[in-house]
């Protein structure tokens, strides 16, 4: 019978840990078959979703999950060698563990046939056995008596690390004091623990001390080995459960996303009504209400950051996704390519980590494929074989940079400029491109300089919808390209999508909000700068003719004279105009009130906001104004 399904969503999201946890312990064996810390890592994480799924119910993930640490067992005891093979076929297992797991978690009816690639793990199980039984070490029991270091803060819960960390590589049968003993003043900081093993002493000390804290390591080996008469037995899957010995020292819990999305429309509301608040009490000169309103803007403020930072989750929750991306990429093109993570813990708002997995994924596709050369190239060039792309994030202020960067060839100015020109994108006039305009013509939907299509990319799709996404996060992306150095994109974000700055402008009666992120500049309409082509308004400025659009048509009111009022240059993707406007109120913190806009009402508008005097403010939807 399986487990309730409130219980299903937890299970996968702890097993998604364990699998990303997996991908990158094969990606290191791949590398280094030898790589003893990677071998643990994922036997640990192969053991972990077999026991959660059995208690689960779920048969197929267990039954997989015990397959492939059947195998790894083998191989840890040194009856197995991985090679070549072998990793592919635990490639392949991590991938269908990965697909048991969603549809056991997802309630449908089991279509996996797992029954080949169980065979496969399991073939050579018979041999290991007889190979352990024949093992001196593995045979009868072994004694481990730790001793931790005087004035050790919290010995019993470092006991308990030390358990867990022999459970890692070895049966655990008893330990001496019991668990409840170790939790007592009376604890003197000396545990023995049965246990039975294959591996030599070094290794079984190194585990030990490996935990901190440790004084001395004393092994005795041998069938007759027995532990102290007050031993507990037990095992290590039942007694000491990582969830046991993870309560003493437990910091974090899990909160269902929609509560924090509604502490984040709470948090809003509250923003809101302090402008309002402050507004207020500017009218009236009453130093007791000044000081509860400067008390309470205090307190909301440091709501409003704690709020904020519980949505906060660091990049690697997506980063660890991508070093099996660039490597399958890099196989189906037969390529060599490493891919360098950086900035890990930078952390940004969960909305918008979830909105910038795809961009990336189409920039790191892109760099393997348009920008890394083939092995025989890079040779000629005198570059190492492997290409190497860095991905990195870094905090600057009040953004997060997260930079997708090649030492590929670069990107060729003179082919691109080409296939603009042919394509009409550009004058014949044209002869040089700077970095952003490369970046805007080949942003251009459809634009693509491969002479053929590819799995990984060739279809013209990638670079357009990379920028229109970051775009709308309310983002921007910059470019550079050196030929025969390599390529680098950087996506410039907001830490938060929940409060954004913007400057209000107002029409009539009426205030708007624009976006930061899309605005280049202000300024104010004089005469000359605004001409007529083919009977509509430009703006003329520096030498460009941008298009003029009069936010009194986009909202319905009669246009008057453009001399006199402000204009605000806006930018979107690769498009650039001047907004008039009848004046600016001001450059404001603003809270984003989402909306289904109603049947027959001006396009153009995707939120809208409460001002500080209480009044509703439209926010201006930039890229959607711009492609009318």
């Amino acid at each position: 019978m399986t487990a309730p399904a409130k219980y299903a969503e937890l299970f996968a999201t702890e097993s998604r840990d364990h699998l990303t946890a997996m991908e990158h312990a094969l990606l290191e064996l791949e590398a280094d078959h030898g790589a003893r810390e990677a071998l643990d890592e994922l036997f640990r994480s192969v053991h972990t979703i077999k026991g959660m799924s059995g208690v689960m119910g779920y048969d197929a993930v267990t039954s997989l999950a015990h397959a492939m640490e059947s195998m790894l067992a083998r191989v840890r005891a040194g009856a197995e060698t991985l090679t070549p093979s072998a990793i592919e076929t635990l490639f392949e297992a991590s991938d269908a563990l990965n697909r048991a797991v969603e549809v056991a978690t997802s309630g449908r009816p089991s279509a996996l046939d797992i029954s080949g690639l169980v065979k496969r793990l399991t073939t050579k199980d018979t041999r290991s056995r007889r190979r352990r039984a024949a093992s001196p070490k593995a045979r009868g029991g072994t004694s481990v008596v730790v001793q931790l270091e005087p004035g050790t803060p919290l010995p019993g819960a470092r006991a308990h690390i030390v358990v867990a960390r022999l459970g890692a590589i070895a049966v655990v049968h008893g330990v001496s004091p019991s668990p409840d003993e170790m939790e007592g003043e009376a604890f003197d900081g000396v545990l023995t623990i049965r246990v039975e093993t294959p591996e030599d002493d070094e290794t079984v000390t190194d585990a030990v001390r490996s935990c901190g804290f440790v004084r001395d390591v004393r092994i005795e080996r041998g069938g007759s080995a027995v532990a102290p008469a007050r031993s507990t037995p037990m095992t290590f899957d039942d007694a000491w459960s990582g969830e046991v010995l993870a309560a003493p020292l437990q910091r974090y819990v899990r909160i269902d996303l929609r509560r924090l999305d509604h502490l984040m429309n709470l948090v809003g509301e509250l923003v809101i009504e302090r402008g309002r608040l402050q507004s207020l009490a500017a009218r009236h000169d009453d130093p007791v209400l000044d000081e509860v309103v400067t008390k309470a803007t205090r307190l909301i403020g440091e709501i409003q950051d704690g709020v904020l930072g519980s949505r906060m989750v660091p990049v690697w929750q997506v980063f660890d996704r991508f070093p099996r991306v660039v490597r399958d990429a890099a196989r189906s093109l037969r390529k060599e390519v490493t891919l360098t993570l950086q900035g890990r813990e930078i952390e940004l708002d969960r909305a918008l980590l979830e909105q910038v997995a795809d961009p990336l994924v189409h920039l790191l596709r892109n760099a393997v494929d348009h920008g890394i050369e083939p092995v025989a190239e890079r040779r000629a060039a005198g570059k190492a074989d492997a290409g190497h792309i860095v991905l990195s994030a870094r905090r600057e202020r009040s953004a997060v940079i997260i930079s997708v960067a090649d030492d590929g060839a670069g990107v060729d100015r003179a082919r691109v400029l080409q296939k603009a020109k042919a394509s009409g994108l550009l004058d014949e006039d044209v002869h040089r491109l700077s970095d952003d305009e490369v970046l805007r013509v080949i942003a251009r939907a459809g634009f693509s300089t491969a002479e053929r299509v590819s799995e990984v990319s060739g279809r013209g799709v990638g670079i357009d919808a990379v920028v229109a996404r970051i775009r709308s996060l309310g983002g921007a992306v910059d470019f550079t390209t050196r030929e025969g150095k390599g390529t680098t994109f950087e996506l410039r974000l907001p830490v938060t999508l929940a409060i954004i700055p913007a400057l209000i402008a107002r029409v009539g009666e009426e205030a708007y909000a624009l976006p930061l992120t899309h605005v280049t500049e202000t300024l104010q309409s004089a005469r000359g700068i605004i001409r007529k082509v083919r009977g509509r308004q430009v703006l003329v400025l520096r030498e460009q003719i941008l298009p003029l659009l009069d936010l009194r048509s986009v909202v319905g009111l009669p246009s008057r004279d453009v001399e006199g009022c402000q204009i605000v240059i806006v930018e979107a993707t690769d498009r650039r105009a001047g907004l008039v406007i009848d004046r600016l109120l001001g450059q404001h913190e603003i809270v984003v009130k989402t909306f289904d806009a109603v049947r027959g009402a001006a396009s153009g508008f995707n939120g809208a906001t409460i001002l500080a005097d209480g009044t509703a403010a439209l926010i201006l939807d930039v890229g959607g104004l711009l492609k009318e």
